[in-house]
Order: structure tokens, then C-alpha cells, then sequence
């Protein structure tokens, strides 16, 4: 028996259906190409050399110091708002207990006129009985007017100071706020900075990871071949010197430096010695110890533990003392690098420092030859 069924027509057999397999047979090759193209990308991109890297690298280190450095700027500059708003409202307060006690006396002068009725001084004079009372009370009377006058002119004179003061703490408050927003930008763009560079160090391999240790090392033994060669000539100097010298003992010369240099060594003596006690203390952006500190911070306390006063920052502290070129830096000296003044170190001698280098390393001693010197000084 014939079926009646039709035979089924192949896809291909139609025009439609022709140009349906084409457009799927299309997108396939699409998908096809799109994801052989997509596994190949990374192979084919150029990728940084490990020099790149760790020249990146270093660069954000360096930009996470400038922003550092601001940071700390603003914060010395917010504290120093804080303390003066702190100042105008401990001075609001005793000045308000002041009014507070000048309106109570105005209330006690007021109650005492109201209790008099206001009785004209004749009148009084006539119902008094005894007229040596009445001129006694009134000149106890003028007496009270005069300190009425007193406490009158007091309270305004306070209400005006308040008026003034009150203008001074809320233009303090608002250059507060705004340190406050510029130290919280800041913030971010240092920590902006420290998270990218730490994403590039991550995303390299063990074996990358070694190739960039070994560039390190290769820098350093650079550096300490320099330090090497300068402790070399400033142990010629020293057994050139004359028996009769200056006896410090620390130092290749005067360097324009402090005419006292035996005073200068002393304290720059406490100052290294404070500075070697932070060894191994980790880098914190920002932190001024005991437990912490960036590379300014740690200069600053060295040398507050000798007596000296130095500035928060970078760029204020090599405005102090006297400018020292290299060839005559003294152990104690502050050396600042590169050109922006990002970074500074303390001089030891035989031309290496103690310094606080950077996120993820600790207060150690390293040759000032590491990093381009920007300029010395000599802070006391």
C-alpha cells in the first residue's frame, strides 16, 4: 500500500532554507573566528619586559611618595586648623560664663531699680524720715549707677569680642573642612597608586618574580660598588688630617656646615643612633613612629631625638640648615633624591644612609648612589 505521506524535503532543497543554513553556517564561522581570535590575544600582545615592569613600578613608588608627601602636608596643615578651632571654642566657653555672669548682674540691677518703684529722688527726700538716711542711700544709689554703667559697657564689650570670635571660628571651621577634603583626595591617591603598583607585582610568575629580585640586586651591588669607593676616599682623608684636628671623627670637612662642628657631631650622633634603633621597622605612607614611619617622618623624629626641630616634609626640610654638597656630607646630613625632592635619607658615612624606602620594605641601611641625589643640608 502507497503512503500518502509527502517525502520530506532536504533543508538545502529550499531557497529559505538555503539561506537559513548559510546564515547559521555564517555565524558559526563568526563564533569561530571570534573565539580563535580571543585565545590567541594574549599569547600574540606584546607583554612588558620584567625592566618595564620595575621601571613601572618604581615610577609608582615615586608618585605614592609625592602624594605622600602632600598628604603629610596637609595633614600637619589640619592638625595646626584643628588646634586653633580647638583654642576659639575653649575661649567661647570661658567667654560665654563671662556674659552669663554679666546678665546675671544686669538682672540683679534691674530687680533692684524695679523694687524702688522708680521714686524720683525729691520724693524720696520728702517721704524720708530721716534726711541723713536718704543721703546716704542716694550716694550708695550713685555708687550702683556707676557699676551698672561698668557691667553694661563689660557686657558689651564681651558680646562684641563674641561676635568677632565666632566670625574667626567659622572661617576656621571652613579652611578645616577644606584640608580635610584635600587630605582625604590625597589619601586616595596615594593608596591609588601603592594598589596598582601591587597589582603588577602580582601578576607575575615565580619566575619573573626572580628575574625582577635579581635587576634588584644588580642596582644594589651597582649602589654599594659607589658607597665602597667613597668609605675608600674618606678613610684617605681622614689619615691625611692633621693630629690637632677637629676631632669629630664624622665627617670629610666643614662643607659650609656649623663652625662647631665637635657640637654638630654630638647631636647628629644622638640623631643616628635614634635612626639605627628603627631598623627593621616597617615603611608606613604617612606614619611618623614609634612603631612606623615614612622616609620624612623618620628623619624628623631622628633629629627631634637630638634636640632639633625639623619640618614634616620633604620639600620643608631641605630649606633648614646649611646646604652640603656630596663630596663633603657628614654622618647626620639629610640627602634628598630626585628632582621633585620625594625622598630623603640620613647620612652615615662611607656613602650610605638610613632611610625608610618604600611600601612593603623596612628602615635600612642603604648607599645614597640607589637613586639620583637631588642635594644635601645640614640641619643643625
Amino acid at each position: 500500500m502507497a503512503s500518502h505521506r509527502k517525502p520530506r524535503t532536504p533543508i538545502l532543497a529550499t531557497p529559505g532554507g538555503r539561506r537559513t543554513a548559510a546564515g547559521l553556517t555564517t555565524a558559526a564561522l563568526a563564533s569561530v573566528t571570534l573565539l580563535s581570535q580571543t585565545a590567541n590575544a594574549a599569547p600574540n600582545a606584546p607583554q612588558p619586559s620584567i625592566g618595564e615592569v620595575k621601571q613601572k613600578v618604581d615610577d609608582l613608588y615615586r608618585q605614592a611618595e609625592v602624594a605622600t608627601q602632600k598628604y603629610n602636608g596637609a595633614k600637619e596643615k589640619a592638625d595646626g586648623q584643628q588646634r586653633t578651632v580647638n583654642r576659639l571654642l575653649d575661649e567661647a566657653a570661658r567667654l560665654a560664663d563671662k556674659m552669663n555672669e554679666s546678665r546675671r548682674r544686669l538682672g540683679a540691677f534691674a530687680s533692684a531699680q524695679y523694687q524702688t518703684g522708680g521714686i524720683s529722688p525729691t520724693a524720696q527726700l520728702m517721704l524720708a524720715k530721716d534726711p541723713q538716711q536718704f543721703v546716704d542711700r542716694n550716694h550708695l544709689m550713685e555708687q550702683l549707677t556707676g557699676r551698672q554703667k561698668q557691667a553694661i559697657t563689660d557686657y558689651e564689650d564681651q558680646a562684641a569680642t563674641a561676635a568677632r570670635q565666632r566670625a574667626e571660628a567659622t572661617h576656621s571651621l571652613e579652611a578645616l573642612q577644606q584640608s580635610q577634603a584635600t587630605l582625604k583626595e590625597t589619601k586616595r591617591n596615594v593608596q591609588s597608586k601603592l594598589a596598582e603598583a601591587q597589582q603588577l607585582l602580582s601578576r607575575l610568575t615565580a619566575q619573573e618574580k626572580a628575574r625582577l629580585a635579581e635587576l634588584e640586586r644588580q642596582k644594589e651591588a651597582e649602589a654599594q660598588r659607589k658607597a665602597a669607593e667613597e668609605a675608600r676616599k674618606e678613610a684617605q682623608q681622614r689619615q691625611q688630617q692633621p693630629s690637632g684636628g677637629t676631632g669629630s671623627g664624622t665627617g670629610t670637612g666643614s662643607g659650609g656646615g656649623s663652625s662647631d662642628s665637635g657640637s654638630y657631631s654630638t647631636k647628629a650622633g644622638k640623631a643616628l643612633a635614634f635612626a639605627r634603633s628603627q631598623i627593621g621597622k616597617p615603611y608606613v605612607w604617612g606614619a611618623t613612629g614609634p612603631s612606623s614611619y615614612d622616609c620624612s617622618g623618620l628623619t624628623q623624629a631622628a633629629w627631634r631625638a637630638a634636640g632639633v626641630d625639623l619640618p614634616r616634609t620633604t620639600w620643608d626640610q631641605v630649606k633648614v640648615g646649611t646646604r652640603v654638597s656630596s663630596s663633603d656630607l657628614q654622618p647626620g646630613d639629610l640627602v634628598f633624591f630626585f628632582n621633585d625632592i620625594s625622598h630623603v635619607g640620613m647620612y652615615i658615612g662611607g656613602g650610605e644612609m638610613i632611610h625608610a624606602p618604600h611600601p612593603g620594605a623596612s628602615v635600612r641601611v642603604e648607599s645614597i648612589y640607589g637613586m639620583p641625589i637631588y642635594g644635601s643640608v645640614r640641619p643643625a
